[in-house]
C-alpha cells in the first residue's frame, strides 16, 4: 500500500501497522485500553450513574490475554517507528505497569516517566480509596543509543523559561472541546489536547510522522495537524473515526515554520563578547556588575576581555573567578546599566542575533 499521510486507517491496529512500511514514523504516541477490570455500576452520592469506561474494547479475559495484546501491538510500533523515533504510551494504574515490562523485555529504553497530574480528576464515590488523581506516561527511545528528537528549549519557553518537570498539571477534557452527541460522549477516555500538545511539540520537527493506534476521536491528528505535523490514525470502530475525521477536517493546518519551529540556542550563530562592543551596544571602559546587589563588577577592555580588581580573562572566566565558583555563564551573570536600571548582557547579545537574521 502506499503510505497514508494525514488519513484514519480502520481496522485492528497490529495488521495496520504491520502494513506499514518499516520504520517509516517518527513518532507514536498510544493510549491503548487500560484494561480496567470494572465490576458493577459505579453510582454518584445522588445514585445517578457515572459515565465510565465499560466498552467491550477494554474488556479482557485475563492478564495473560492483556499482556499477549500488548507485546503484538508494541512489537508492531517498533517495526514502523524509525530508529531516531520515539514511543509515548499513557495509562493507569490498571496497566501501565505491565506494559512497562513488556517496554523493557523488547529492549525499548524508557526515558521518563511523565505523570499527568488532572487538576480536575473525578472523585471517588464510594469513598474506599485516594482520589485516582494522575495517569503515567512512558516515553521511549528503540534503544540506548537511539538519537529522539527532544525540544528543550520549547519545553523550558513553554514552561516561562524553567525546566519542564516530569509532573504536568493540566484539567481533563471538558468544555467545547469535549465531543458529544445527544449530551453523551462520542468517546469516554477522549485526552485533552493540551496533553498531546506537550507531547508532539517535546518530541518532533515540523513535518514529521505522528502514528496513533488507538486513535479514539482523533485528538492526536488534531494537534498534529495544529503543529505543522503529518498523521495517521488507526481505529478500529467506525463511529469514532468517523467523529475524528470531522473534527479534523474542521481544523487550520498550521504551515508558517517560523512560528512552529523553536530554533535552540545550539543553532543560533555564536555571538562573541567583543561583537558587542564592535556594534557599539557596550563602550572600553564601562562598568558591569552581577545585577542589583552590586557584590562584583569589572571593567569592558576593548578586547572583550573584563578586569576586576583581582581578575582578567572573558565574561565567564572573570564571572567564575569573582564567585569562587569552576563555571559560569557571563551572559546571564553580568548586567550593564541603562537609566538606573541592570539588565544582563546577554539582551546585547540577542539584539546582534536579531540584526543578523
Amino acid at each position: 500500500m502506499s503510505f497514508p499521510i494525514n488519513t484514519i486507517l480502520e481496522g485492528d491496529c497490529v495488521a495496520r501497522m504491520n502494513a506499514l512500511p518499516e520504520k517509516s514514523v517518527d513518532l507514536v504516541f498510544a493510549d491503548p485500553p487500560y484494561n480496567l477490570q470494572l465490576g458493577g455500576e459505579l453510582l454518584r452520592p445522588n445514585n445517578s450513574r457515572v459515565d465510565g469506561v465499560d466498552d467491550e474494547w477494554d474488556r479482557f479475559t485475563d492478564f495473560a490475554a492483556y499482556d499477549g495484546f500488548t507485546r503484538d501491538w508494541l512489537a508492531a510500533a517498533r517495526r514502523v517507528l524509525k530508529d531516531d523515533g520515539a514511543l509515548w504510551v499513557i495509562g493507569s494504574y490498571h496497566n501501565i505497569f505491565r506494559v512497562g515490562a513488556t517496554l523493557q523485555d523488547q529492549g525499548w529504553w524508557i526515558l521518563n516517566d511523565v505523570v499527568w497530574r488532572k487538576n480536575n480528576p473525578m472523585p471517588n464515590f464510594r469513598g474506599t480509596r485516594f482520589t485516582n488523581a494522575h495517569e503515567t506516561m512512558l516515553w521511549c527511545a528503540k534503544s540506548a543509543d537511539a538519537r529522539y528528537t527532544f525540544q528543550y528549549d520549547a519545553m523550558k519557553a513553554l514552561n516561562e523559561g524553567l525546566q519542564m518537570r516530569s509532573d504536568w498539571l493540566l484539567p481533563l477534557c471538558s468544555g467545547p472541546e469535549r465531543l458529544k452527541e445527544e449530551g453523551r460522549k462520542v468517546h469516554p477516555t477522549q485526552k485533552p489536547e493540551a496533553l498531546l500538545y506537550r507531547v508532539i511539540l517535546a518530541s518532533t520537527r515540523p513535518g514529521d510522522v505522528v502514528l496513533d493506534p488507538f486513535f479514539g476521536t482523533g485528538t492526536t491528528g488534531a494537534v498534529a495537524k495544529k503543529l505543522g505535523r503529518k498523521w495517521i490514525g488507526i481505529e478500529r470502530d467506525p463511529d469514532y473515526a468517523a467523529a475524528a475525521r470531522e473534527r479534523i477536517a474542521k481544523l487550520r493546518e498550521g504551515d508558517d515554520l517560523s512560528a512552529l519551529e523553536t530554533p535552540t540556542r545550539r543553532a543560533e550563530p555564536r555571538i562573541p563578547f567583543g561583537t558587542v562592543l564592535e556594534r557599539g551596544l557596550l563602550a572600553p571602559g564601562e562598568m558591569l556588575w552581577d545585577g542589583e546587589r552590586r557584590r562584583f563588577s569589572a571593567k569592558v577592555r576593548a578586547d572583550g576581555t573584563l578586569i576586576s580588581t583581582e581578575h582578567r580573562g572573558s565574561i565567564h572566566q572573570v564571572g567564575a573567578a569573582v564567585q569562587g565558583a569552576p563555571a559560569c555563564n557571563g551572559w546571564t551573570f553580568w548586567h550593564f546599566e541603562r537609566d538606573g536600571k541592570f539588565q544582563p548582557i546577554d539582551l546585547l547579545r540577542q539584539q546582534v542575533r536579531a540584526e543578523l537574521h
